[in-house]
């Protein structure tokens, strides 16, 4: 089957109408994500990401469905107060990005109209712009403060914090010149926005901080086949984060080979090192090794972590003075922004 955007946009719009029409308490819904550019696919792969706002909360806040080995629905259900007061999404970064330009699929009572409005209005002022980047930057920090407890446990758990606050951090970059950077791209769009705001540095220390520095692109793929086993048993354990689904494993396989066959292999390594994480936490710590010794050579695992700490420490610092100095040059002062 050849896979087009049209294609998937009439499957997200074929499927939202079959999911409202037997749903009662769907009050809008919307498309947004990947699909929204004209170039959706990433190794042949993507997923369709939809939103249900509901008027009840829901009983499950996201599901993934497979609908090919290639596409599947990332379904993300919402309560309708989550979006209340609208006024407040204007320095959300991520529902305020999600509902500025979605494409919309079903709506019953002006619900998105009436939100959307409120939120545009002012949503690019700086004001609005430098809260967002703040939120994710205090994100990042908190994960990093957390760590401190822990910081000789370079556990599954640990060094998915340790993740997820990098990621915060990329995005509080990213806020400043556009929409928030996806796992499967991070390390190919950071160094667009990373030099979009004169700052190339950032992205260099970013991979730096995942170990990137440290390997070659052949380390990637010696992983492959550890990474697929991990994701493997994984997704067919208890409890298991949702990213790890049997439906999204040829999305990130798929994403991960094109892009070690590209011109920056090296951008591999979050996607593949996030999932091998997520699947490892998931596994006894008696059939991890395999992931405990790439950790090793990335310098993030055992006596390593507590230094990669560290550096992170100093990369949210720069970070910090950067949005400073963007702040008192628009003439505000930093406790009207944080």
């Amino acid at each position: 089957m050849r896979i087009t955007r049209d294609l998937l946009l009439r499957l997200a719009k074929e499927n939202t109408e079959e999911r409202a029409f037997n749903t009662e308490s769907i009050i809008a819904a919307y498309l947004s994500g990947s699909l929204l550019n004209e170039e959706p696919l990433l190794g042949g792969t993507t997923d369709i990401d939809l939103v249900f706002i509901h008027n009840t909360p829901p009983a499950l806040p996201r599901e993934i469905k497979a609908l090919s080995p290639d596409i599947h629905l990332d379904i993300h259900h919402r309560y309708e107060k989550d979006y209340d007061p609208p006024r407040a999404l204007r320095s959300d970064p991520w529902l305020g990005n999600e509902l500025y330009a979605p494409i919309l699929l079903y709506e019953t009572k002006h619900f998105f109209e009436f939100h959307q409005a409120s939120l545009r209005a002012g949503f690019d002022e700086p004001k609005n712009l430098l809260k967002r980047a703040y939120k994710l930057l205090n994100h990042a920090r908190k994960n990093w403060m957390d760590l401190q407890f822990n910081a000789a446990d370079a556990t599954p758990a640990s060094i998915l914090d340790y993740l997820e606050a990098l990621h915060s951090a990329a995005n509080a970059i990213a806020e400043l010149k556009g929409n928030p950077l996806s796992e499967r791209r991070i390390l190919l769009d950071l160094p667009i926005y990373a030099e979009a705001i004169e700052r190339p540095e950032f992205a260099r220390g970013f991979l730096g901080l995942l170990g990137g520095t440290e390997i070659t692109s052949a380390s990637l793929s010696e992983w492959l086949p550890a990474w697929e086993n991990f994701y493997t048993f994984a997704s067919e354990a208890m409890g298991t984060d949702i990213r790890i689904h049997n439906a999204r494993q040829a999305y990130y396989k798929s994403a991960i080979a094109t892009i070690l066959e590209g011109e920056n292999p090296l951008a591999a390594l979050y996607p593949l090192l996030l999932t091998w994480t997520l699947s490892a936490k998931s596994l006894p710590e008696n059939q991890i090794s395999a992931w405990e010794d790439a950790c090793m050579l990335l310098k993030i695992g055992g006596e390593h972590f507590e230094s990669r700490l560290e550096g992170l420490d100093q990369y949210l610092d720069n970070i910090e003075e950067m949005l400073e100095e963007k702040v008192l040059s628009q003439g505000f002062e930093v406790a009207e922004i944080v």
